[in-house]
């Protein structure tokens, strides 16, 4: 699937926001990218578009809930040497009390398991090739609390604890294991989809911020953790917009 002499770079969640900002950034920086997500058109024009910039770019649609699957994905590919684990989301904003469980369900399996699933299956990989990076995207939400997101919060941590533990447990190996927690981050879809479309609703999530983060913001710092030097392991990057000091304090535009 992919180029023996070109380093590779897969990008869970490419379809959108992060991901697909993440994937123009790192072919931009001369990877192979390989974009994965559920919806095969949204990837398979992204790939077109960076292929027709010049850039390597490949398409391969993976719901990483379904682990048979990510485990014939991780088989397909010749080699690996970074993984962005980016697909994740939120569900709802519902107190715990009244939280649904369907929805916390949801939230744990794309933003832990699915992390799990990928990493396992591409960390041997990752390994042979004797200089590799996993990324994880956590969120300021895996680090603090905040109410109505109880669900997410718990999943972020979730995803925060695996990163740390990974990191532990590798140590030694050529693999480094690299954190970013993003605050405040305005993309097309993410608050929508949290609020099951309702784009009123949406929008006053950022109606606070004077200029919320970006995708190519998150995807920048993305690209600077991951290009650089190999004994140079950035642990873990929090940022947030400069209006937003922490999750609930936020200064008016």
């Amino acid at each position: 699937m992919t180029a023996a002499g070109t380093a590779v770079a897969v990008i869970t969640g490419a379809s959108s926001g992060i991901g697909a900002a993440t994937a123009r950034q790192l072919a931009a920086a001369g990877y192979h990218v390989v974009l994965t997500a559920r919806r095969r058109d949204r990837i398979e024009a992204l790939a077109a578009e960076l292929t027709g910039a010049g850039h390597r770019a490949t398409a391969y649609a993976l719901d990483v809930t379904d682990r048979p699957a990510v485990d014939d994905f991780a088989a397909s590919l010749g080699r690996c040497d970074v993984l962005v684990n980016n697909a994740g989301g939120a569900l709802g904003a519902d107190p715990v009390a009244t939280g649904d469980p369907a929805d916390w369900r949801q939230m744990f399996e794309v933003n832990v398991i699915g992390t799990l699933n990928t990493t396992q299956a591409l960390l041997p990989a990752l390994t042979a090739g004797g200089d590799g990076t996993v990324v994880i995207l956590s969120s300021t939400a895996g680090h603090a609390t905040y109410e109505g997101g109880g669900g997410y919060v718990a999943a972020k941590h979730g995803a925060h604890v695996l990163a740390e533990t990974l990191r532990l447990e590798i140590v030694g190996t050529p693999v480094r294991v690299i954190e970013i927690a993003p605050g405040m981050v305005k993309t097309e879809e993410f608050a929508t989809t949290r609020f099951r479309g309702d784009e009123e609703r949406a929008a006053n999530v950022y109606a606070g911020v004077a200029e919320p983060l970006t995708a190519d913001d998150v995807a920048d710092t993305i690209t600077w953790a991951v290009t650089r030097p190999s004994h140079v392991n950035i642990d873990l990057l929090v940022v947030r917009p400069r209006a937003q000091a922490s999750n609930t304090k936020i200064r008016e535009p």
